[in-house]
């Protein structure tokens, strides 16, 4: 599979290296150079981001239409400056990207684990204490997907709902959040059968 990944930081670099190390065609891109960025989206079927929240609206709309993208992001006021819908709660920071990305199919994973333990804690079996990552998304086609990519690369995925109800469970300050957790442990923290 070709996976695009918007964003050269931590989690974009981490995560080129788990995918190209199971045998996918990975290519980064910071977002500083539109050009490069409108490549990779275009070269991919399926799209990370990894950027800071605030540039949502930078992202090409154009070439990433009925693709499965992963949005790892997250809010922090103190990072993006304030927007009113997140701070009132009246809608999640992924349903706003979803909101960008209108004719793609927005899935919420890899937030909510911190970076270096996506490092660390990656390409482990079953029977070794794997970690898991919540997946929130309203497209089912899209959801299986990155939950396809997230067991590849050896954490357990966990289905957390949809963009607006299951996003608003892991995001920064809820209990799961930078929480080191098995599937068992975390499907309980959901308040989901385990």
């Amino acid at each position: 599979m070709r996976i695009g990944i918007l964003g050269a930081g931590h989690v974009g670099t981490t995560l080129s290296r788990h995918f190209a190390l199971v045998g996918h065609d990975v290519s980064l891109s910071g977002l500083l150079v539109a050009r490069t960025v409108r490549s990779v989206a275009g070269f991919a079927d399926v799209v990370v981001i990894a950027i800071p929240f605030s540039r949502y609206r930078e992202l090409p709309v154009a070439e990433v239409a009925g693709k499965p993208v992963i949005d790892a992001t997250n809010y922090d006021p103190d990072l993006d400056g304030h927007f009113a819908e997140l701070d009132g709660d009246r809608v999640t920071s992924s349903e706003l990207v979803q909101s960008h990305l209108c004719r793609s199919q927005v899935v919420k994973a890899f937030n909510a684990i911190r970076w270096d333990h996506l490092r660390d804690h990656a390409h482990r079996d079953r029977f070794a204490g794997r970690r898991a990552i919540p997946v929130s998304g309203d497209h089912v086609r899209a959801k299986k997907t990155a939950m396809a990519l997230i067991e590849e690369i050896g954490f357990d995925a966990v289905d957390a709902g949809g963009l607006a109800r299951g996003g608003r469970k892991h995001q920064p300050g809820t209990p799961i959040y930078a929480a080191d957790l098995t599937a068992r442990d975390l499907r309980a923290r959901l308040h989901l059968a385990t």
